[in-house]
């Protein structure tokens, strides 16, 4: 059987343990602890079974660790929804969503002409910014951003008289 390469110096082993200590983000935590138990040649299927990696993603973490050092270890993806609205422009969307109601805007088209939904902020954010997200997700973020809470419809009968 063939010598493991990576092994990590207690230097590394420390600096990895504090990193994984301070780290509030679950999928760099994870990296953290698998190169720090590969490093300090615990089995790779344990270190699998453990973290709960695949074998190409744990050698994957241990090169760019080797390469790269720790920081290129962190969580560096990006979503397809990513920064399409900058801070200044949601901030001005919530004061847009503040001063007009959907049916300011819409008239009667509007689905609910008192009060904003998805549809209606879907709506609003490609007549003002010119942007439109992929998921509904991505609208219901805008709503939290800007201070609005999700409200459930009432699906009670009320006997008029």
């Amino acid at each position: 059987m063939a010598k493991r390469k990576f092994q990590l110096s207690n230097q590394q082993v420390k600096k990895l343990k504090h990193a994984y200590s301070d780290c509030d983000d679950g999928l760099t935590r994870t990296r953290y602890q698998a190169v720090c138990l590969y490093g300090t040649n615990y089995p790779v299927e344990q270190v699998m079974e453990i973290t709960g990696c695949s074998r190409t993603s744990l050698l994957d973490w241990c090169r760019i660790y080797s390469e790269k050092g720790l920081s290129a270890l962190g969580d560096c993806r990006n979503g397809g929804n990513r920064a399409k609205l900058k801070n200044g422009q949601i901030q001005e969307l919530a004061a847009c969503l503040q001063s007009y109601r959907p049916a300011d805007l819409f008239g009667l088209t509007a689905v609910n002409g008192q009060y904003w939904t998805v549809a209606d902020l879907q709506r609003a954010v490609q007549l003002w910014f010119g942007v439109t997200y992929r998921s509904s997700s991505s609208y219901h973020r805008l709503f939290r951003l800007c201070n609005f809470s999700y409200q459930h419809g009432t699906k009670s009968y009320r006997k008029e008289g």
